[in-house]
């Protein structure tokens, strides 16, 4: 079975193909993750990669209530508990790192102050807060000054990745975040060079990778997208195809570990067409993971068709901590308790059991 087979690259071999795929599960306080979440992860360290979860590089990009940072001398340390308890288990772990932008509300973010965006937009809907549901407002949108700035941040959350043990970095340019909102003109109608058109609404992206790698070492940054997601109240756009074949050959050139693709097909959004995988495939030489969705049936023929690396896994990860195991030995997934995939504590968590294998 190709999904269980190694893979390696030039500075780290992988037990499996297979993705534990970042999951918020808001269980930080104060953007610290305590040492239950060193053993949720331990617990999973079976997945060829583990992706842990969106992580604030910053406090105004917090967003939503209870998310893990990284910050504080306080987060590294905690975070270097997690990578620890992983390497111990022999596995293999990167951070996703996010700035949430406009998606958020300031009672989630330490200190107060307004959300921050590239230009002043809001989002639909409502977002959960320790007051309850707010509307999400208005965002402050940032000079370019204070995009510099940003990008500072960005880096800097870079250098406590790597300080914390982690193997490698994701930088988060998905599901309609701040980077995405930079790419995306619905949510960027700068006039400075961070916005116009697709060459300056993606420096802001391109600046933030080239600085991971200068960090971290291209073969440890790898980058997640959404393609045709629309997801956080970003619509489609005709530029979509455009942009990314813009991106992918100066990702190919800055030789960055993997392109990891979130397909939102399962919660309505449209399916990422096969033709612009395809496209992608010819054009970055590294690895491309994909997500969405798939059961092990489905992740075999996908590699088994060269059409990806990888294939990552979400939800299921959550209630089996040993999924690479039961699809070794084809046996059945634990449902997951969907009421505490966002909330609570170690119920949820870390209390779901590994499969018994008689002897």
């Amino acid at each position: 079975m190709k999904l269980l087979e190694p893979v390696a690259s030039n500075t780290f071999t992988l037990n499996n193909r297979i993705v534990m795929a970042p999951m918020s599960r808001r269980r930080a306080t104060n953007g610290v993750p305590d040492d239950m979440v060193a053993t949720y992860y331990s617990q999973r360290a079976g997945a060829g990669l583990i992706i842990a979860e969106s992580t604030a590089i910053s406090p105004n990009g917090v967003g939503y209530y209870r998310l893990p940072g990284i910050y504080n001398n306080e987060q590294i340390a905690a975070w270097k508990k997690v990578t620890d308890a992983v390497h111990e288990k022999g596995g293999t772990i990167f951070l996703q790192l996010l700035h949430s932008g406009r998606i958020g509300h300031p009672l989630n973010l330490p200190g107060g102050g307004p959300l921050l965006a590239p230009s002043a937009i809001a989002a639909n809907g409502s977002i959960t807060t320790v007051q309850g549901p707010m509307p999400m407002p208005v965002p402050e949108a940032m000079s370019t000054t204070a995009v510099e700035e940003m990008i500072g941040l960005h880096l800097k959350a870079a250098e406590n990745t790597i300080a914390a043990g982690f193997d490698g970095i994701e930088v988060h340019a998905a599901h309609g975040y701040l980077i995405e909102q930079f790419m995306h003109p619905h949510t960027n109608r700068r006039t400075d060079k961070y916005g116009g058109n697709i060459e300056n609404r993606n420096r802001f992206l391109l600046e933030i990778v080239q600085g991971t790698i200068d960090i971290a070492g291209a073969h440890r940054v790898g980058i997640r997208f959404s393609p045709f997601a629309a997801h956080n109240s970003l619509p489609l756009y005709d530029e979509e195809i455009a942009t990314h074949l813009y991106l992918i050959p100066k990702l190919n050139q800055m030789d960055i570990r993997y392109i990891h693709l979130s397909d939102q097909s399962t919660n309505g959004s449209l399916p990422i067409p096969s033709n612009y995988i395809g496209l992608l495939r010819q054009q970055f030489k590294n690895w491309l993971i994909l997500a969405g969705g798939f059961t092990a049936d489905s992740a075999e023929k996908t590699l088994q068709r060269n059409e990806a690396d990888l294939i990552a896994f979400g939800r299921p990860f959550i209630s089996n901590p040993d999924l690479p195991e039961r699809f070794r030995h084809q046996h059945p997934l634990a449902p997951g308790d969907k009421s505490t995939f966002y909330q609570g504590g170690a119920a949820g968590l870390i209390d779901y059991p590994c499969m018994n294998i008689l002897q």
